[in-house]
């Protein structure tokens, strides 16, 4: 993919039940639904890391969330995905604050 526009895709989620277990369904959730969409170059969803806390962390999220799509078709075309939206549907209940950051990159 190297010098191809592509679109990295981040969001993040705090959630109304922070507990682990409920970290963990939703993440759970993004490698059920989210994984093996066509046109990903990177696929990542794990928990907030306890103890990087200095000055220049943003710490205000539970559940991130990092996909790397090869084009704007890719990404246009999973957002309007089934499985994409079954995620949403089933986990949207205990989302208190979501937060999208989409980019153009390239390597």
């Amino acid at each position: 993919m190297a010098g191809t526009q592509m679109i990295g895709h981040m969001v993040y989620f705090t959630l109304h039940d922070n507990s682990e277990a409920a970290k963990q369904k939703l993440v759970a959730a993004c490698n059920k639904y989210l994984t093996a969409h066509p046109g990903t170059v990177l696929f990542a969803a794990g928990t907030l890391v306890p103890d990087l806390d200095r000055e220049v962390n943003d710490r205000g999220f539970d559940v991130a969330l990092q996909m790397v799509f090869e084009s704007r078709k890719a990404h246009d075309d999973y957002q309007v995905h089934t499985r994409h939206k079954q995620f949403i549907e089933e986990n949207k209940p205990n989302w208190k604050l979501v937060r999208v950051f989409d980019a153009n990159v390239s390597n």
